[in-house]
C-alpha cells in the first residue's frame, strides 16, 4: 500500500516517536513493506514512519540509483528500528538535501561526516554500522524525523534554501515531488 506522505506544517511531523517494543510481527512486516513501496513510488532515498503518520522509531532507506540524487553512490537497503547515532569525529560536511515532506525544495545542511548507527532490524537482530558520506547523511536525515526535526530546521544560511527547479535546473522537477 502506498501511503500519503505528510507535508511540512503537519504537527505530526514535529513529535518525538515511540520506541518499538515488539519485533517480527505481521503488522511490523506489513508496515515496512508498505514504507518501501511508498518510498520507491516517491523516488525517495529514505522514509521515516512519522512521515506517513506512524509515530514509531522506524526508518527505512537505501537505493541503487536515485533520480532525486543522481550523483549519489548506492546505499544498502536497510530497516533501522530504535536507532542510536554516534559521530565518529567532529568533522561535518555541508550538502544539499531534499525531503519527501518538503517537496520541490532543497537546502544546504551540515551533517556529521562519519558516524556509527546502531539499532535493530524488523526481526529484532542488532545492527551496527560505521558509515560516511551520503550514507551517513541519509541516516541522519531520516532519524531526525523520529525526533520531530525536519532538515529545514538545520539549515544555517537561508540563502541556501530554495526551489529545486531554480537551484538545480538540470533535475526533473517532477522527480522531486
Amino acid at each position: 500500500m502506498i501511503y500519503p506522505i505528510l507535508k511540512m506544517g503537519d504537527p505530526r511531523l514535529l513529535k518525538v516517536s515511540d520506541v518499538i517494543q515488539e519485533f517480527d510481527t505481521p503488522a511490523l512486516h506489513q508496515l515496512i513493506a508498505d514504507m518501501f513501496e511508498t518510498m520507491q513510488h516517491a523516488n525517495g532515498a529514505g522514509l521515516a514512519a512519522p512521515q506517513i503518520g506512524i509515530n514509531l522509531q522506524l526508518v527505512i532507506f537505501g537505493f541503487k540509483q536515485n533520480p532525486r540524487y543522481p550523483d549519489a553512490p548506492n546505499v544498502p537497503e536497510t530497516v533501522l528500528i530504535n536507532p542510536v547515532l554516534t559521530p565518529l569525529s567532529d568533522e561535518t560536511d555541508d550538502a544539499w538535501e531534499g525531503c519527501l515532506s518538503v517537496p520541490g525544495m532543497r537546502g544546504l545542511v551540515p551533517r556529521w561526516s562519519r558516524l556509527r548507527y546502531e539499532g535493530f532490524d524488523q526481526y529484532g537482530q542488532k545492527i551496527s554500522r560505521d558509515v560516511d558520506g551520503f550514507h551517513a547523511r541519509v541516516v541522519q536525515h531520516e532519524t531526525d524525523h523520529l525526533n520531530g526535526v525536519l532538515y529545514t530546521m538545520r539549515i544555517k544560511d537561508l540563502t541556501k534554501f530554495g526551489f529545486t527547479e531554480v537551484l538545480f535546473p538540470e533535475l526533473d522537477p517532477g522527480e522531486d515531488d
